[in-house]
């Protein structure tokens, strides 16, 4: 049969369509943002171009940097978001922040004050190198303006590439209003300039094969290794690497702060999340290994428990840190080892690493798993047997009816709050191995992530998206639900409502027992809110009520909101909020 040729793109006319057209080029399907007046220029080219990439009208910057940065997560290239000048900029910045924390590629767009009322304190203006500049420490790793239409390839082209290559990251593009506007149309179609710069791939930096060698003589030296893995920067390939790895050398295997899939939580050589509220079991593990080998994970202060599980600069333990950025080897820890490496690389070189025939700790493996075992069976939280009056007590059974239930390639979200406890400690993650990205959690601990980065998958991706929120951390980016409707997009919410700011509340009963101050919340109806937006919204208060309610969920079209009203006092997954004040 003859093959049909797919039709020409139609041709650009100004610099906003062409924009649009470059970032088609680079595979853009999806891109997020709030309209602003700065960008029409491209909205008209989305407009020209909506057969290729969907441009995603959002409530709230915040609400669409998170979704770009969730996409960013799923997909391993750039997440795209346009907002227009500093409101739109400075609204947007958490998902930027989340972004460099999170090791995760996004690009952000900025529409800005046409270049002749630039450095008069016009209409909306900001310097964008100050704000999200590298000098910041924490924000973008490269922000520049676009000041001339021909040179638009180059700085999409760069972008990506700054975005993907070593430690993935935000970055910052500005874009003034009369460039967007210039005549693209008649120029020579012989001209470099005016040609898309063809698709920009990840480059891999590989492990140095003398590391390799000094690697494999650590590992034989040691009695209880164990590995910790995640970072940015996985791909299904490079997951089903590392497992190669682990088997070949029966390795333990954890999984560093809200990088959960990286690492199939099913595998009897998992031992368990490396984060907040880690297995009592784990840390004393990771204390008593005598080398740990750090395969992705910056080691910040969520994964080392405040530097505490692996001590600052030098470590108990001996450390092989595997990073993708040369600039964050040894910047913290002084390893015994450092190898410069992407994890698709690095994971290849691993699974190849010859392992002998007898290992001295294979016990210590199957102990490592079989704590993990043990921790997902219930803790007695004293005092509180079963739900109260006040609300539901047993979140381990919701928990189980969630695992019995969900697609094993659903997307599972959250933002900050103690309520992210619970899936963090009994949700088994299938892991990248399978094929898909099944965590978007903020490394970076941002509250109202979880709704919007559902949203995002569902839209994008197709499969069922299941978010777990707070009543505090809902209420950031509650508004997105009008976006998933506007979509046609389902996702599910267990918003677990206790009436407080509970992580913080946790934190000061434990300093400043019995004195409340800015932590209490008078919350409105959430079922009805979400009613009001479009999806289906109930309530309850027992938890044997939530099976039949969530399979409904499951079987309804579109999206739901099932809110449970949470007992105060269950404030985290071992213990009550009187037993912290008590302490």
């Amino acid at each position: 049969m003859p093959t049909t040729q797919p039709l020409p793109l139609p041709a650009p006319e100004i610099a906003g369509h062409w924009l649009v057209r470059c970032l088609v080029e680079q595979g853009v399907t999806h891109a997020f943002g709030v309209p602003g007046e700065s960008f029409l220029a491209v909205l008209d080219g989305f407009h020209l171009y909506r057969d290729q990439v969907r441009f995603i009208v959002n409530r709230q910057e915040g609400g669409a940097c998170f979704m770009a940065e969730a996409h960013g997560k799923l997909t391993g290239r750039p997440g795209i978001c346009f907002v227009t000048r500093a409101p739109g900029a400075t609204n947007a910045s958490i998902g930027v922040h989340t972004a460099f924390q999170d090791s995760t590629p996004l690009i952000l767009f900025v529409g800005d004050v046409a270049s002749d009322t630039r450095d008069r304190e016009a209409f909306q203006e900001m310097d964008y190198r100050a704000m999200f500049g590298p000098s910041t420490l924490g924000m973008a790793k490269r922000v520049e303006r676009i000041d001339d239409a021909n040179r638009i390839p180059e700085y999409i082209a760069r972008a990506f590439a700054t975005a993907m290559n070593g430690r993935p990251g935000p970055v910052v593009l500005v874009l003034p209003e009369d460039m967007l506007t210039q005549t693209v149309r008649g120029q020579a179609a012989s001209d470099a300039l005016l040609q898309p710069l063809p698709r920009v791939e990840p480059s891999d930096a590989w492990s140095d094969p003398g590391a390799l060698r000094t690697l494999r003589t650590l590992l034989l030296q040691a009695q209880r290794p164990l590995v910790i893995a995640g970072g940015g920067g996985w791909t299904p390939q490079a997951a089903q690497a590392l497992q190669r790895f682990a088997e070949n050398w029966r390795l333990p295997v954890g999984n560093a702060f809200r990088f959960q899939d990286t690492f199939d939580n099913h595998h009897p050589q998992y031992a368990g999340d490396v984060g907040i509220g880690i297995n009592p079991r784990l840390a004393k593990r990771i204390q008593d290994s005598d080398l740990v080998i750090a395969l992705g994970p910056r080691l910040g202060e969520m994964t080392t428990a405040g530097y505490t599980l692996l001590t600052a600069p030098r470590s108990a333990q001996k450390l092989v840190h595997i990073h993708s950025s040369a600039e964050e080897l040894n910047r913290v820890y002084q390893a015994d080892l450092a190898i410069h490496a992407s994890m698709r690389a690095a994971a290849r070189s691993l699974e190849v690493l010859t392992a002998p025939i007898a290992l001295p700790w294979e016990e210590w493996t199957r102990a490592c798993h079989q704590d993990y075992q043990d921790n997902l069976q219930p803790s007695t939280i004293a005092g509180l047997p079963t739900d109260t009056a006040n609300g539901v007590v047993d979140m381990p059974a919701v928990m189980a009816v969630l695992q019995r239930h969900l697609p094993t390639d659903a997307v599972i979200t959250n933002g900050a709050g103690n309520f992210a406890s619970w899936v963090h400690r009994y949700h088994r993650y299938r892991g990248l191995v399978h094929g898909h990205k099944t965590q978007l959690a903020p490394t970076n601990g941002a509250m109202g992530y979880g709704v919007p980065a559902g949203i995002a998958a569902a839209i994008t991706t197709g499969r069922l998206a299941f978010t777990i929120a707070g009543d505090g951390d809902f209420l950031m980016n509650g508004q997105e639900l009008a976006t998933a409707v506007q979509y046609g997009a389902k996702t599910i919410i267990v918003l677990l409502n206790n009436g407080m700011f509970g992580t913080i509340r946790m934190h000061q009963e434990r300093t400043y027992p019995h004195h409340v101050a800015g932590t209490d919340l008078n919350n409105p109806d959430f079922a009805a809110l979400a009613r009001a937006y479009g999806y289906a919204g109930v309530t309850l208060r027992r938890s044997a009520d939530f099976e039949a309610e969530f399979l409904a969920a499951l079987a309804r079209p579109e999206g739901t909101l099932i809110e449970i009203v949470l007992e105060p006092e269950v404030i985290t997954t071992r213990a009550s909020l009187s037993a912290l004040r008590k302490r």
